[in-house]
């Protein structure tokens, strides 16, 4: 029911999620960043528990690999799940669990990993990995461009109903967590519009937070 990536820019040390499905909310049960620490997608029969405990595992110093063996090794109903998983260094880790719903993939590349389950082929994981790695700018740029282009190569077997993108970068809450819950129309393209409008204001938004007093104005009637 689901396709999703996550990524780091190598850059700037910045984690971001791109994920879409036919259910409703996907970003708000699937997606988990933490600055410093790394991105994890928990998707298909979903456990949300597994985002935080593989940040936790993560930030304890453990790798993404040795993350997802932990879950392999004490979770259960892991033959349900599908996880990804990127840390601080880059590397990747995904578990498909067996049960996996309908056709299902993966695919890993430098700073990416992407999964899907019910997917209209098995070759969406491997676009969206690709899209990823030719896409430049801002890391939001490169997540909506690599969902794109996993949409383009067939997506989901069914219609795609909701998407999000979660990015995170040095402060301890996201500083973009944009989704689209349900339409009819293309989430990826909904959340894609709402990114073209928030990019320019990121980095405002989190210096309102950490000092208001040099933050700049807020844009609005009577605040110019």
């Amino acid at each position: 029911m689901t396709f999703s990536l996550v990524a780091r820019c190598a850059e700037t040390g910045m984690f971001g999620i791109g994920i879409a499905s036919s259910s409703p909310a996907v970003a708000a049960r699937c997606a988990y960043t933490r600055a410093g620490v790394g991105a994890v997608a928990s998707q298909n029969i979903t456990d949300p528990s597994l985002g935080p405990y593989a940040l936790d595992l993560m930030a304890a110093g453990l790798s993404a690999q040795a993350a997802i063996a932990d879950i392999q090794a004490t979770r259960a109903y892991t033959e349900y799940r599908q996880v990804l998983v990127i840390d601080t260094a880059g590397r990747t880790a995904i578990h498909s669990g067996p049960n996996s719903l309908g056709i299902w993939t993966q695919a890993e590349g430098v700073d990416v990993a992407s999964g899907g389950n019910l997917l209209a082929n098995d070759g969406v994981p491997q676009a969206i990995v690709d899209g990823f790695q030719s896409a430049t700018g801002p890391l939001g740029d490169r997540v909506i461009a690599a969902m794109r282009a996993g949409l383009a190569a067939g997506g989901e077997a069914g219609p795609v109903h909701s998407a999000g993108m979660q990015l995170c970068d040095k402060v301890s809450w996201p500083v973009a967590d944009l989704r689209c819950d349900w339409t009819e129309d293309c989430p990826i393209e909904a959340v894609a519009t709402a990114w073209a409008v928030y990019k320019p204001q990121l980095d405002a938004y989190t210096q309102r937070a950490l000092d208001p007093c040099e933050a700049p104005s807020y844009g609005v009637p009577g605040d110019e």
